[in-house]
């Protein structure tokens, strides 16, 4: 029976190294940041939950199984919150291709709120609240 645990424990430790391997790669070689950021949350923390669940079956003790339940649990609800804090910075400061999108949700909600687009349409960023910095970290191009 030991080895049937120790088969399937090195299957998912596999198949998360592959997992996490893929979202490295994806971060590596997609042209912008939302899909960079889809490859770093998606396929990432599927990896990190095969391989927890690959250590868990390993040792096979109530201690490391509820820490690595714990970990897994963080990562499934953190994840998503920061994903969406990064994706939509991204929108606000234009670091996306908006030629991209299919929809764009965000852009009426934010005009509806008083934040100006692209185009230069609605309140000025620096009288909302909302500063976009110049080209370089000194202020200058």
């Amino acid at each position: 029976m030991t080895e049937i645990w120790g088969l399937l424990a090195a299957l998912c430790l596999l198949l998360g190294a592959f997992f996490c391997f893929a979202a490295a790669v994806g971060v590596l070689r997609f042209p912008d940041v939302l899909a960079r950021l889809h490859a770093a949350t998606k396929p990432q923390v599927f990896g990190l939950l095969l391989v927890l669940t690959a250590v868990a079956l390993t040792h096979r003790t109530p201690q490391v199984t509820l820490f690595c339940l714990v970990i897994m649990l963080m990562q499934v609800l953190t994840n998503p919150v920061s994903g969406h804090m990064v994706a939509r910075t991204a929108y606000r400061t234009g670091q996306w291709n908006a030629a991209d999108a299919l929809l764009d949700e965000l852009a009426e909600d934010l005009s509806e709120a008083g934040f100006r687009d692209a185009d230069g349409v609605g309140q000025e960023p620096e009288a909302s609240g909302l500063r976009r910095r110049a080209a370089g970290p000194s202020g200058g191009a």
